[in-house]
């Protein structure tokens, strides 16, 4: 959520800003300047009031001493009325505050100055190229007919179980899916996330906190007896556990990895784009999280891009990194790095990771902040990234390296998976 201190000092600036999102911000911002002065306005009154009533107040005590009895009760009705209207004004200002609120989620973070101009992916910019050139023998399949061949993924069990978007992992694929979570977990650890297990159901504080609420509500599943929400992404309970936090100066970086099942309703997706394990509704992915002083944030930012590029480069996989344009980042982020993956059989590019900064937007939904070394209470920035998500890191695994008559599978994995080929 932007700070309502950026907001009034400089309205033009976040409406230009937000124009690079495609996003028209001129009659939010302007209702949004217009509710905070009608607060400022109500609480100068509310004020005025309260010095009233105490004055009043003072009076009658004193016309009961000097035994003015009918003027003691006049002021008295004075006080019940400058009372009513007190609490009128409490109401009023409560419903503005909300109206307020209400008016500020609708605004989206605002893109750093190096994000492209764009309206979707066709405008994303490719920063870099990376991994070996990928050689299929002839007849090479896509991975949903490979995963049929070897019997290692079953699509169809999946429906039958719950529904499309829900596949069954068998055998050397079940294994192949805990190696890969576990290899991105020990590499993330190395390199000093600490590792923590959260809950996959959150509730609607946490939802808003990270900025899935109420923007992507349509996408969550959500257990409405229990008003829970099942997580989309790890990043969402790991963030969370910073919210109504203040850290101290010292208490920088935070660094935090977590594996957890993800769910997506991901309403509206059908073609060819979502055939295998292109998309799914359930799928397991690996995150990283960290909390850093804002002016740390956008180095923090290469490292997690560094860090995301090895793995990558460890898998042995071709891969491409993209800045998104404005028109294709999410509501919450400043900036966002896609990393995608090669698919020869299919011939497209998959993607596997975003890293982002959100640089002070979620930490104001959040409210998490840390004092500084005067002392004073600062806004933390917060970033992420997926490292990685696992259904399409499978899908060119197996697509890039089919050979005649079985998988390899690269050899950072073996020690994990406990074989070296699918056959």
């Amino acid at each position: 959520m932007l700070t309502l201190k950026l907001l009034r000092e400089d309205p033009e600036f976040v409406i230009r800003r937000l124009a690079v999102k495609n996003f028209d911000a001129r009659a939010i911002v302007e209702n949004v300047i217009a509710l905070d002065d009608k607060r400022k306005a109500l609480q100068t009154e509310s004020d005025a009031l309260l010095a009233q009533q105490k004055k009043a107040a003072a009076a009658i005590g004193q016309l009961m001493k000097e035994g003015k009895k009918d003027q003691a009760e006049t002021a008295k009705a004075e006080v019940a009325t400058l009372k009513q209207r007190s609490t009128d004004l409490l109401k009023e200002a409560d419903d503005t505050i909300q109206a307020l609120q209400n008016q500020l989620v609708l605004l989206p973070n605002i893109p750093c100055d190096i994000v492209p101009e764009g309206k979707g992916a066709e405008d994303n910019l490719v920063v870099k190229m990376g991994g070996p050139e990928v050689n299929l023998p002839e007849g090479a399949l896509p991975h949903w007919e490979l995963a049929k061949k070897y019997d290692i993924i079953d699509f169809d069990l999946g429906v039958k179980i719950t529904g499309a978007g829900f596949p069954v992992y068998k055998g050397k694929g079940a294994k192949l899916q805990r190696a890969l979570i576990n290899f991105f977990l020990d590499r993330n650890t190395a390199a000093g996330y600490k590792e923590v297990e959260p809950p996959v159901m959150v509730n609607a504080a946490s939802g808003f906190g990270t900025g899935q609420l109420p923007d992507k509500e349509g996408q969550m599943y959500h257990a409405t007896v229990d008003n829970f929400y099942m997580v989309p992404t790890a990043e969402v309970p790991v963030t969370n556990i910073f919210r109504d936090v203040i850290l101290g100066a010292d208490d920088f970086p935070q660094k935090l990895t977590a594996y957890t099942p993800c769910f997506r309703r991901e309403a509206g997706s059908y073609g060819k784009d979502v055939r295998g394990l292109n998309r799914l509704h359930q799928f397991d992915k690996v995150e990283i999280v960290r909390i850093e002083k804002p002016e740390n944030s956008y180095a923090a930012l290469d490292e997690m891009i560094a860090h995301v590029e090895s793995l990558v480069n460890a898998l042995g996989l071709k891969y491409r990194i993209l800045r998104l344009c404005g028109g294709d980042m999410s509501f919450t982020s400043a900036i966002t790095y896609d990393f995608e993956l090669w698919s020869a059989a299919q011939g497209r590019w998959l993607e596997i990771s975003s890293v982002s900064n959100f640089e002070s937007y979620q930490a104001n939904r959040l409210k998490c902040r840390y004092k500084d070394e005067n002392g004073k209470t600062q806004l933390v920035h917060t970033l992420n990234g997926s490292s990685l998500a696992l259904p399409r890191v499978v899908a060119a695994l197996l697509e890039d390296n089919q050979k005649d008559g079985y998988i390899e599978i690269p050899e950072v994995l073996r020690p994990y998976t406990g074989f070296d080929r699918i056959d």
